[in-house]
């Protein structure tokens, strides 16, 4: 997105985190930055959902996805850009600290 858009997705986007989240569907979410120099002045982010089960992420395609995409494209049209990829973890690795 252009960085213009930011000062009103950031806010937008928060809220809608927290809806999906509301759904009960998913476990954490993560929200960051890419940090990519870009000439265009835009700006990418990424939303990392941690989904309970395939078949929550399924329940939350079919029952709530519809609902929540309809609302981005009503508030920002094309001025945003999203798309999904699902991932499967393979490993986690954690250092523990005492």
């Amino acid at each position: 997105m252009h960085a213009s858009v930011e000062p009103e997705w950031i806010p937008w986007i928060r809220e809608h985190i927290a809806k999906v989240l509301g759904t009960g569907l998913f476990m954490d979410a993560r929200f960051t930055r890419v940090l990519v120099e870009d000439e265009d002045g835009h700006s990418t982010f990424s939303i990392q959902y941690k989904a309970n089960s395939k078949e929550a992420l399924l329940k939350y395609y079919e029952n709530h996805a519809p609902v929540l995409r309809k609302e981005s494209v009503e508030k920002f049209g094309e001025r945003v850009l999203s798309f999904r990829t699902e991932l499967e973890l393979i490993d986690e690795y954690n250092v523990r600290r005492n």
